[in-house]
């Protein structure tokens, strides 16, 4: 079967529709890149027990020994995830599956001392925080990073790009296009900061958390600092009083942290669909593309809505994971090991949903005239302004004023004018309403963007 067929065949849109979109997640988060992960454990496990010295039966292992050890994992490719999935076809134990392959790559002699004293959980949790941690911050993060970037060049650009705020829906004290912008990067800033300062953690103690087994073998060993060494050379904090899982609490505030990001971005993706849909934005043409089956005039916002779509499934997924992860029944259940498996599904919509938004700021073009003709035709924003210098000026009634003249009342330049021509206030006051537009009166807005 052909690639492109064999695309056809799969359920998953991640594995199908999109598969070329998120190919880069594939590296951390395939059955393969399972397998891979667990080899890693397995045997860095393997060379640490060979390094502690009250273990007299199994030498330390030279450094081309180590090479040698550590090319199982590093070499591992799809012709042996195939062979992993044979043996697995008779053991029915994933985990087993990998510990009589590794069994296949050495000599006899090392036999006993693959996956020494250890349950599945110890290999697994390490595995998906690993495959987690390094999806995470390799491939997602980078992308996320280079998003806020460009919307950060954005908010440069048009930062005194004047346009009419809406709160509720309706025509409020107006902004730049820039700052608003500048409001989800600075946003995503904190979550993006929190992302890389954020640090999983990892168990390696045995069936039910007590390192028994190690102990009744080795009771001269220091297993607790043995754990906590071997647990951060691989890049993960050590949780050393756990039950036979890791209660996945780091894991969840990691997903967490992702769901933000998605809430950040859908707020980013409705109010450039908005902006779209009143024409103060606008797309650029793509040769070939179509808009709508029925109506060619159709340039649709499709990359916002897509995003909007992807970070919703992903963060039901993830909200799912880390409300259901933490809790396993006693020492564990199985339900977290099913569930687990779809923590790439999650980053993979999260991922796709990125790639999306990137390309949708990338197609924006201003419709100044537009932007202006908004403005132009609410000259009652600047009712604030001009209740404010009334209030300076002690005047008790100001608000009242303002909301007789403005209130569901159609105000232009003139009547505006005439009205601030009235007013008892001092000359200097009266000058600076006189010289407000609407497009004038966006405040700090273009130096709001300076502070990114």
């Amino acid at each position: 079967m052909n690639s492109v067929a064999n695309s056809l065949s799969k359920i998953s849109p991640l594995d199908g529709r999109y598969a070329n979109s998120i190919k880069n997640l594939s590296a951390y988060f395939s059955e393969s890149a399972l397998m891979r992960y667990r080899l890693k454990v397995e045997i860095e496990y393997l060379i640490a027990l060979g390094n502690e010295r009250s273990i007299k039966e199994l030498p330390p292992f030279s450094k081309d020994e180590q090479t040698r050890l550590r090319k199982i994992h590093e070499n591992f490719n799809l012709t042996s995830a195939q062979k992993v999935k044979e043996i697995e076809a008779t053991t029915n134990h994933d985990v087993k599956a990998i510990e009589y392959y590794i069994q296949g790559k050495v000599k006899k002699a090392l036999h006993p001392w693959i996956h020494f004293s250890l349950t599945s959980e110890d290999v697994n949790n390490l595995s998906y925080s690993l495959m987690w941690q390094d999806g995470l911050k390799q491939v997602y993060l980078q992308s996320l990073q280079s998003l806020n970037k460009e919307l950060k060049k954005l908010a440069r650009k048009y930062k005194n790009s004047s346009m009419l705020a809406l709160t509720h829906g309706q025509p409020a004290t107006p902004t730049t296009l820039g700052k608003e912008l500048a409001v989800f990067c600075a946003r995503l800033d904190r979550q993006i900061s929190q992302i890389k300062s954020h640090t999983l953690l990892g168990k390696f103690g045995g069936a039910t958390g007590t390192w028994s087994a190690h102990l009744v073998a080795y009771p001269k060993v220091n297993w607790l600092k043995f754990a906590d060494r071997f647990i951060k050379k691989l890049g993960l904090e050590p949780n050393l009083i756990t039950t036979q899982i890791e209660p996945h609490d780091s894991l969840a505030e990691s997903f967490h942290q992702v769901v933000r990001v998605n809430s950040i971005l859908t707020d980013l993706c409705r109010d450039m669909w908005s902006y779209i849909s009143r024409g103060i934005l606008g797309q650029k043409k793509v040769a070939g593309e179509v808009g709508s089956s029925t109506m060619p005039h159709k340039i649709n916002p499709i990359q916002f809505e897509n995003a909007e779509g992807n970070m919703g499934i992903a963060s039901a997924l993830l909200n799912h994971l880390a409300t259901k992860l933490p809790i396993s029944r006693m020492q564990r259940d199985l339900t977290d090991s099913t569930t687990l498996r779809n923590q790439g599904v999650a980053l993979g919509h999260s991922y796709l949903a990125v790639q999306n938004i990137s390309k949708g700021l990338s197609r924006i073009t201003i419709n100044k005239i537009q932007m202006a003709n908004e403005l132009d035709n609410h000259w009652e924003v600047l009712a604030e302004a001009v209740q404010t210098i009334l209030r300076k000026n002690g005047k008790q009634d100001a608000y009242e004023q303002l909301k007789v003249l403005t209130r569901g009342q159609s105000i232009n330049a003139e009547s505006m004018a005439e009205f601030v021509a009235g007013l008892n206030i001092s000359d200097e006051d009266k000058q600076t309403l006189m010289s407000l537009t609407p497009e004038s009166y966006t405040g700090l807005s273009s130096k709001l963007v300076g502070l990114l």
